[in-house]
């Protein structure tokens, strides 16, 4: 739900038109990223405070009944293609690139894929992308299982480099300076990913790329490569939420900070 500074982020840029080459997105930035290539503005906050408390969207029940603690046939069908429709012709329409990152549960590695088409395979890409070990089941696609971006590189600036993306805006959700220390509560995890050990090996080293990625982004802003756009304080809001206002004023902040931010590069 932190990510919901970034759909604040996202919105402003669209309101002041504000055209990219290229977008990537990991976890809910591939979910809620996607709302750029389609022109959505206000989508993301609109149907998050709608279904805030929906049990479909995101519970236990669904954990438990479904195996998926955001529900998969909900979250990734029914809501896109029926509450409040993904804008399936714009998104084919804009010539605006849309990468996500996915992680393969074989390797523990990060897998990146662009998605031209805003149909049932790009909805399973960004599932994946999204997919928290333990609360989702993996998402096979093509005969891999693929889950969650952020285990394996959650701020992709050097894979959009690397595609010919010269400079790039970056948002993230923690404050700058932040840095992530290991902790021994991912052993907890262990049992629970006894069937993906890579994936459970990637969480134990996520900290060490993590760290490294936010230097680089910072290496890249003082060369005049990259710009970031992050907020000031820490986000007040867990991973899962079914508070409306708390929603409203996380994505408010992200707002603020895109209307402060100086878009221009050297």
């Amino acid at each position: 739900m932190r990510g919901l500074f970034t759909a604040g982020v996202l919105d402003v840029l669209m309101e002041r038109s504000v055209k990219f080459d290229g977008l990537v997105g990991v976890s809910a930035g591939a979910c809620f990223g996607c709302n750029y290539k389609s022109g959505q503005v206000g989508r993301v906050i609109r149907y998050n405070k709608r279904f805030a408390r929906d049990p479909r969207y995101c519970s236990w029940k669904s954990l438990f009944t479904t195996g998926d603690l955001f529900g998969a046939e909900f979250c990734y069908r029914t809501l896109p293609m029926e509450l409040d429709v993904f804008d399936a012709a714009a998104y084919e329409a804009n010539p605006m690139e849309f990468h996500i990152v996915a992680t393969d549960c074989a390797t523990g590695r990060a897998v990146y894929r662009r998605l031209d088409k805003a149909d049932e395979r790009a909805f399973d890409w960004i599932r994946a992308s999204a997919s928290m070990p333990v609360v989702s089941r993996p998402v096979e696609i093509d005969g891999g299982l693929y889950l969650d971006g952020g285990l394996s590189d959650g701020i992709p600036l050097r894979y959009f480099e690397s595609i010919g993306y010269e400079w790039n805006v970056v948002v993230t959700t923690r404050p700058h300076g932040y840095r992530k220390f290991p902790t021994n509560k991912i052993r907890l995890l262990k049992p629970l990913l006894h069937r993906h050990p890579a994936v459970y090996r990637a969480l134990v080293t996520r900290h060490v790329w993590y760290n490294e990625a936010l230097e680089y982004i910072d290496a890249r802003v003082a060369a005049g490569a990259a710009i970031l756009i992050a907020p000031k304080e820490p986000l007040e809001i867990s991973r899962v939420c079914h508070d409306p206002d708390v929603m409203q004023r996380v994505y408010d902040i992200g707002r603020k900070a895109a209307e402060s931010a100086d878009l221009s590069f050297d």
